[in-house]
């Protein structure tokens, strides 16, 4: 099993909830979560039971239709299970609680009566035909498990010192020097073509293969288009997650929904519960335009423009090429070269996007006009810190302009606290702008 930041958060959530609450894992299929609830069920409990509910038989899932004796209710999972629970010293595991929502209503009941932890895993969580006619429990506490970031790929290969060594290099914004950089950035590079879900990355490190590893993806993917077609018959969430490559080629504004569906009838709020529905996946991340870039960014994000961005940058690499075969995937070879063309920059900008939602931040970005010179403009990303804003701009390869960023600073320098362009160059200053190379985008939201 692979060292992932998470764990120490559940091990938070054990040592300050005591039981009071149950911890409650989201994340997409197949990043990891039940793999690290068991690790962590074997080693923090004496005993602990794991309900899988993708498997289970419907005698477990009966249990759920009547909490009302508790005792029978723990003796059954025990002699079912085969293992004895000791009290404060157990947890039981739902694992897919999405597909028991009965047993997500019970937690209420069984975190009161306060004999063991509770740890519920789940996908499509809030999809509502999985939490049609079910009180959802108010003694849930919820953390977000995410793909791989950089930090957990680098110690999946067996590397636990660059990062520690990149943050005391950006704390004091020393050059690395152009060969140390280079290094760095065909190192990021791998990370951006194999990704982050688990079974890419272990793939990777048994076969060093990465025909074998692409493959991996492609499943992925196929059962992600499954989840969309079966949560919309449709087809229209499907046609919208296989457009992102091509939507964010097209430097529009935001993501053009009704083109993509092939229809002007759509409703708004069809639009807006197909997009709900799509971020419920935790598949995809959402950067929503901020018509007023504040502080309060949150207060300002408009719910009819919006981009959309891959949870993983490993698999948005294979959904660019997903229906040829690997061997026309030019970007392997592209981009592990460092010969990745100008339109296919927009994957250092998922890679971006990815790694401020791996350290805890919700995405924003901001366009603006000169209505004199009729030139738009864009912020690729904007973070909140010390009541301030900080605009970023993601570049893929050399540039000497940064229109933008000094546009924005001209309408609100007395909201920023930092501009950042992020790039693939070594760390180095633009007057004020911070230009930092994209291996350390992590470190930036940290800042």
């Amino acid at each position: 099993m692979f060292k992932r930041k998470i764990y120490n958060e559940i091990k938070k959530w054990k040592e300050e909830s005591n039981g009071r609450t149950a911890l409650l894992i989201e994340g997409a299929r197949r990043v990891g979560k039940s793999t690290i609830v068991e690790s962590f069920a074997k080693n923090e409990y004496a005993s602990y039971i794991l309900i899988d509910f993708s498997v289970v038989g419907n005698d477990i899932k009966i249990l759920f239709d009547d909490m009302s004796n508790l005792n029978y209710f723990f003796t059954s999972l025990q002699l079912y299970f085969r293992v004895e629970l000791k009290e404060r010293n157990s947890v039981i595991i739902f694992d897919e609680v999405q597909l028991c929502p009965k047993a997500r209503q019970a937690i209420k009941s069984l975190v009161k009566d306060g004999r063991y932890d509770y740890i519920e895993t789940g996908s499509l969580i809030s999809i509502k035909k999985n939490v049609k006619d079910i009180l959802i429990p108010s003694e849930e506490q919820k953390i977000q498990m995410n793909p791989m970031d950089y930090e957990e790929f680098l110690w999946a290969l067996g590397d636990f010192s660059t990062m520690n060594l990149l943050r005391t290099v950006f704390e004091s914004r020393k050059r690395l020097g152009d060969d140390l950089n280079r290094k760095m950035m065909q190192q990021f590079r791998l990370y951006m073509l194999v990704g982050g879900m688990p079974q890419a990355v272990y793939e990777y490190i048994q076969t060093n293969n990465f025909k074998k590893v692409d493959e991996v993806k492609r499943n992925i993917i196929s059962l992600y288009e499954d989840d969309f077609r079966k949560i919309d018959s449709t087809g229209r969430l499907a046609m919208i997650f296989e457009a992102i490559p091509s939507q964010l080629n097209k430097k529009a504004k935001g993501f053009q929904t009704k083109k993509v569906i092939k229809s002007y009838k759509v409703k708004e709020d069809v639009i807006l519960s197909l997009i709900s529905e799509l971020k419920d996946s935790k598949v995809v991340n959402i950067a929503y335009h901020c018509n007023n870039p504040d502080v309060g960014l949150s207060a300002s994000k408009d719910l009819d423009l919006y981009k959309l961005y891959m949870a993983d940058t490993g698999l948005f690499v294979t959904m660019q090429f997903k229906d040829k075969d690997f061997t026309d995937n030019i970007i392997y070879e592209k981009l592990l070269s460092d010969k990745l063309s100008a339109n296919l920059g927009y994957l250092y900008e998922n890679a971006v996007a990815q790694a401020i939602v791996s350290s805890g931040n919700q995405l924003f970005y901001y366009t603006f006009t000169n209505d004199e010179i009729k030139k738009n403009y864009e912020i690729d990303f904007i973070l909140s810190k010390k009541n301030k804003i900080c605009p970023i701009e993601v570049k893929s390869s050399n540039y000497r302009k940064h229109i933008s960023i000094d546009k924005f600073y001209e309408k609100f320098s007395n909201r920023i606290l930092k501009r950042y362009i992020i790039h693939t160059k070594d760390i180095s200053k633009d007057k004020d702008i911070q230009c930092i190379p994209i291996y350390l985008s992590s470190l930036v939201c940290e800042e």
